[in-house]
């Protein structure tokens, strides 16, 4: 979805079709949480079997943001059972859903650790479902307050190695809960400035200090995660990154100092950090009210900065946009290079579609761009997964490719693209910026209604990446979830959600057994055979 939501350009779809309403209704509920709705119960006797398989850490799939499968995923055969992530969705007046849904988080057991929005305010709990039925294992209501935000901020939750749950409270409180696969486990909380500061004045600090990042775990069971602070706050915090240790010490680096730039106050809304394939070095964004950002390498152990680049369009080189509104995060590719999706300097320049801009480790040099950064996390595609390809990289790059319609030239043929990072083309907005090269393609299936010639946006923040089947698992704003066979450069599998709606981008995710899961119209799916 374009940030100008209201923008006439804006393709959308119609509200609330029959079918969603349905689903709504089938997972509308109250109290201790909102009950599973199988659509076609597994056969008598089936699927059993305890699962012990790989775990899905949180955004993106794990600290590198790669959103790769570690099994082969189920066939789109069926929608398995589906669970409601918003008990009040709030709808604009045009009927867009503007929030971005945390993506859910699933154990090594199998459990879906499901974030949920539960009223018309921004209140939030943990569900835990069991991925082969969704029955509802346990819930956990969360204190946490929103910071000040236009769409909806996402919720997120990740799963440490030691399999312990964390998830932001009020205040700038990081919540652990161990055991997640059990009905029952200790819940404690940790606060990176002090538990004995906080304590002193819970309710300044709660309104005061709000972690806006999805929350980032090493191996070793240190958390990051980005917040912002009010100048009213006691401790006199100012907004940027901070680190809990395994250990439980805290610490944190303003943004500002990060970034040497006053006029930054705090990490980007939305924007997970992301660590190096070694876990040595720590990447986050930071930005202000002004939009302008920075991109900062911090070392990993003591937060200390590294380096640090101020964000560019690759077409004006004047300072990109990092939005409040988008939930582009840091990817790191196996070697190391970062990439990090922008808004253009002027709003529609290039037809909304932003860039992906990309460095070394070091942040000390600016290579060859992707064409789409708006709201969009790029996911890691092994060369492999392309019969054929013959460039010269060892991994491609996948994103978003929209063109939305009515922003500046765009003419609505969205697309999603892998990219190959060290090969360029001509932009196709602005030809005289070389981007990376489209490897493959993919146009959405479904006419747009708004603009003719046109078809439906693509609806991902982060696209999940099976290299066992050689395919991908994309959203659209039809409502439909598709499989991108990219042997044979085919939508090869289809199953429909709902009858579709323009909302804000949302994450797919693949469970520990290779149930997909998907988030459309406020609603958890799980999809197999």
């Amino acid at each position: 979805m374009p940030i100008a939501a209201a923008n006439p350009h804006a393709r959308r779809l119609a509200a609330l079709a029959t079918l969603a309403c349905a689903v709504l209704v089938a997972c509308g509920g109250s109290g201790g949480g909102s009950p599973a709705v199988v659509a076609n119960p597994p056969p008598v006797g089936g699927g059993g079997t305890p699962v012990n398989g790989p775990a899905w850490l949180g955004f993106g799939g794990d600290a590198q943001h790669a959103a790769q499968a570690q099994v082969a995923t189920q066939d789109l055969a069926r929608i398995a059972w589906r669970t409601a992530v918003d008990m009040a969705p709030q709808y604009s007046a045009q009927g867009y859903l503007l929030v971005h849904y945390g993506s859910p988080a699933i154990t090594t057991k199998n459990t879906v650790l499901v974030p949920v929005k539960r009223g018309v305010q921004e209140l939030y709990r943990i569900e835990a479902h069991d991925g082969r039925t969704g029955a509802l294992a346990w819930t956990l209501d969360s204190d946490y307050i929103m910071p000040a935000h236009r769409w909806t901020p996402s919720y997120n939750l990740t799963l440490t190695a030691g399999n312990q749950l964390a998830f932001p409270g009020a205040g700038g409180k990081l919540m652990l809960r161990d055991a997640p696969d059990a009905a029952n486990g200790p819940v404690k909380s940790l606060v990176f400035y002090g538990e004995s500061t906080y304590n002193g004045a819970k309710g300044a600090f709660d309104a005061s200090v709000f972690i806006n990042t999805p929350i980032t775990a090493d191996t070793q069971g240190n958390l990051y995660f980005g917040f912002s602070a009010l100048p009213s706050n006691p401790a006199g915090l100012k907004g940027g990154i901070a680190r809990i240790g395994a250990n439980g010490a805290g610490s944190w680096v303003a943004a500002s100092t990060l970034a040497q730039d006053d006029a930054v106050d705090k990490a980007a809304m939305n924007s997970a950090p992301a660590l190096s394939p070694d876990q040595k070095t720590l990447y986050v964004a930071v930005n202000g009210p002004s939009s302008k950002g920075y991109l900062v390498a911090l070392d990993a152990a003591t937060l200390q900065a590294k380096s640090k680049v101020l964000l560019l369009d690759p077409q004006t080189k004047q300072p990109a946009r990092v939005s409040d509104d988008s939930t582009a995060s840091p990817t790191i590719g196996p070697d190391g290079e970062v990439f990090f999706g922008v808004l253009e300097t002027t709003q529609n320049q290039h037809n909304g579609r932003g860039w992906l801009l990309h460095f070394d480790a070091a942040l000390a040099q600016s290579k060859t761009p992707g064409s789409f950064g708006w709201d969009d996390t790029a996911s890691i595609v092994p060369a492999s997964m392309v019969p054929g390809y013959a460039g010269p990289s060892k991994y491609l790059l996948t994103t978003k490719y929209n063109n939305y319609g009515r922003a500046g030239s765009g003419d609505s043929r969205n697309k999603v693209a892998v990219l190959d990072p060290n090969a360029s083309q001509p932009d196709l907005v602005a030809p005289s910026v070389p981007v990376m090269k489209e490897v493959l393609a993919v146009m959405g299936v479904t006419l747009d209604p708004d603009f003719p010639g046109g078809v439906v946006e693509w609806c991902i923040n982060t696209a999940a990446v099976d290299p066992f089947t050689k395919s991908i698992l994309i959203n659209s704003e039809d409502g439909w979830l598709y499989r991108w066979d990219l042997s044979s450069n085919t939508l090869s599998q289809k199953i429909r959600l709902t009858s579709g709606l323009g909302e804000s981008y949302t994450p797919t995710a693949i469970g520990a057994d290779g149930t997909v899961y998907a988030i459309n119209n406020a609603i958890l799916f799980a999809i197999g055979k």
